[in-house]
């Protein structure tokens, strides 16, 4: 997948807005695959709906979403279901990790549906981000920044030509921040992707194609 285009989408509770001075609802915006986006949203601008529509979790909207030009409310279950395995990567702002998983399970779980990393390179990526002790942790004994590094792992264990970052580093100090981002792009440039961070506040410091207005 090469393109996906928001045009003149509006979500369905803002149909009575008048004063949204947004660059993405009601406008014709292209996300292009090798390119990085941020996506930057004050609350209650629609940041979380904007993840839904991508994900295809949501369709409560008018205008057009279209994924290389074909249009997704065409789109079947298991379109979708292909999308999300092959094509379309989500790191949650709400993570949806199992608390009573080990950190390595709850990332083997989807590896284990798409074989695509070996667990030496799983394991490697927990060494980075500094949380090679917590391999065998329950999730729940985890703090959230431990658990937002396991869930970008989990993001990254899979193909995809669009990965959707939705608050990747809220919980993050800088240190952290920069060898997410960097680990995270360099998988992205592996798969020749596109990745859209989305954010509220603090965002990713990274060399971003376009900024853009939710």
């Amino acid at each position: 997948m090469k393109e996906i285009t928001f045009r003149q989408v509006l979500p369905q509770v803002f149909a009575q807005r008048d004063d949204l001075q947004s660059e993405v609802w009601k406008q014709e915006l292209t996300f292009e695959k090798g390119k990085t986006y941020l996506v930057e949203a004050d609350s209650g601008q629609g940041k979380s709906t904007f993840c839904s529509y991508v994900t295809g979790y949501r369709h409560d909207y008018t205008g057009d979403i279209l994924f290389d030009g074909k249009d997704t409310k065409t789109f079947k279950v298991a379109d979708w279901v292909d999308l999300r395995k092959q094509h379309i990567s989500h790191l949650f702002q709400e993570l949806r990790l199992f608390p009573e998983l080990t950190a390595l399970e709850n990332v083997e779980i989807k590896n284990n549906l798409t074989g695509f990393k070996t667990r030496e390179q799983i394991v490697a990526w927990f060494e980075q981000l500094g949380i090679a002790d917590k391999l065998d942790a329950k999730v729940g004994r985890m703090s959230f920044g431990q658990q937002q590094r396991v869930a970008m792992i989990r993001a990254l264990v899979q193909p995809f030509d669009f990965l959707l970052a939705d608050e990747p580093i809220s919980h993050l100090d800088d240190s952290n921040s920069q060898i997410m981002g960097d680990i995270m792009m360099q998988e992205v440039k592996a798969q020749g992707a596109c990745v859209i961070v989305t954010s509220i506040g603090k965002h990713m410091n990274l060399e971003y194609d376009q900024i853009v207005k939710l």
